[in-house]
């Protein structure tokens, strides 16, 4: 009932329901272009594309895509190229000192860095589109119209795929703007969570039918889905709260400051970055060996291309704590955060302030991570322990890795921001009831 009545809270809500409406309306635009097919393709001939695309890495860039990928969809590239282009921004912030300047101008150079991540996104745009029809000719060729110039449509393609892309893009941008939730996130999330239905019922069929474990073991791997869902919710949610203190102020008979406050410090502060820089890294073999050699390759190279292989795993998991520690560095300063503190005249109970607190903050943050860093290394390898037990690769991909961790972490920041429209609404009921009385003292910062 409980759950009944939020929703109706919700639909009564004009913005937020307008909000919802307009989220749900974008993304069926998307889910609708995800299964339009490139023109001189023919969707009947797309088995080997399929099958290339059933598990391994090159299965990740299908789920991300939401199945375009592997559908040679006029969306088929998807999100990822805007990813590495703000991931390229991002490390160019830090090395570049003019990059370094305009994350200092505020929002002026935020627009800026967004043009320039759109400008590099255009180029990977026009890199990786006549890579991947090379790829689908290679492994679809069959499916290519015989009559078709191959020329033509490698320039008619390479335009409909970047400006696929584009498009994705600037629907992310209007969810953000004018839906609820992250856009870019939210079309990531959509592609990953709409395989799962048919990823599910393939396991199902194939533990009733190859009598391996049966409808008990079907459940038994339900029960531990859920269980690495809760694990990974703990692990996007946990938090160190160091306490800072302000000064108290007295002008006349008021007093000003006083108060005691917290920074959440962030266990996974890095969130799923680490994974997919340690997933780029892992693309390279893979790249090195070619799409069409992969089996022919052998010993230590032959394990890299395989996501289940112990090398593999071990190498993976040994850059995502690498990258953890790299990324929580660079998006986490520890001598801005006191400065501004100082500024505003808190401190850390008994800490003193400037360089100590720094100092202080640094070596919380060292060990919060190292845990932090371990558990996502572990989240990350989790769909290969799946595949050791029997698990199908497109249900296994769901117990681990980036997408279960965006699905969490996209399905907790929708919420969050749901429950804003909700409070909000709420607060205003109040104040217009005039039923303002028995807030004071429930301010837990005191």
């Amino acid at each position: 009932m409980g759950l009944v009545k939020t929703l109706e809270n919700i639909w009564k809500i004009e913005d937020l329901r307008k909000r919802l409406l307009i989220t749900f309306f974008f993304v069926v635009i998307y889910r609708f272009g995800v299964h339009i097919i490139l023109p001189g393709v023919d969707p009947q001939q797309l088995a080997n594309l399929h099958s290339m695309t059933a598990g391994g890495l090159l299965g990740i860039l299908d789920m991300f895509s939401g199945g375009a990928f592997a559908n040679a969809s006029i969306f088929a590239l998807g999100i990822m190229p805007y990813i590495s282009a703000s991931i390229v921004i991002q490390l160019l912030g830090i090395a570049v000192p003019y990059f370094q300047k305009l994350q200092r101008e505020g929002e002026s150079g935020r627009r800026k860095m967004n043009q320039y991540t759109r400008y590099l996104t255009i180029i990977i745009l026009l890199v990786q589109a006549p890579s991947y029809l090379l790829n689908l000719k290679m492994q679809a060729g069959p499916s290519l119209n015989a009559s078709l110039d191959w020329t033509l449509f490698m320039l008619t393609s390479t335009i409909i795929l970047a400006a696929g892309s584009m498009f994705i893009l600037w629907l992310g941008e209007r969810i953000t703007d004018k839906g609820i939730g992250n856009g870019i996130s939210l079309i990531i999330m959509v592609g990953i969570i709409a395989r799962l239905p048919q990823s599910l019922f393939q396991e199902l069929i194939s533990r009733m039918t190859d009598k391996t474990g049966g409808l008990v073991m079907f459940l038994i791997e339900l029960v531990v889905l859920l269980l690495v869902i809760a694990f990974a919710i703990l692990l996007v949610q946990g938090t160190r709260k160091i306490p800072v203190q302000y000064a108290k102020k007295i002008v006349g008979n008021k007093q000003y400051g006083g108060a005691r406050q917290y920074i959440p410090l962030k266990v996974n502060a890095a969130n799923v970055m680490p994974i997919i820089f340690a997933q780029a890294i892992m693309f390279i073999p893979i790249t090195l060996v070619g799409f069409s050699n992969v089996n022919n390759a052998s010993g230590f190279i032959h394990a890299l291309t395989d996501h289940t292989s112990f090398w593999y795993n071990l190498i993976f998991a040994v850059l995502i704590i690498l990258f953890t520690y790299f990324y929580t560095a660079i998006t986490i300063n520890p001598t801005q955060m006191a400065e501004d503190m100082k500024r505003n005249n808190g401190f850390i109970p008994g800490i003193k302030p400037g360089k100590q607190t720094a100092e202080y903050i640094d070596v919380i943050m060292s060990r919060i991570t190292l845990p932090g860093s371990f558990f996502l290394a572990l989240v990350a390898i989790m769909p290969a322990f799946a595949g050791i037990f029997g698990v199908k690769a497109e249900f296994a991909q769901f117990f681990g890795g980036t997408s279960l961790l965006i699905l969490v972490g996209v399905v907790l920041d929708t919420l969050q921001q749901v429950e804003s429209h909700l409070l909000m609404r709420h607060y205003d009921g109040l104040l217009k009831s005039g039923r303002i009385k028995g807030r004071s003292g429930t301010v837990a910062a005191y």
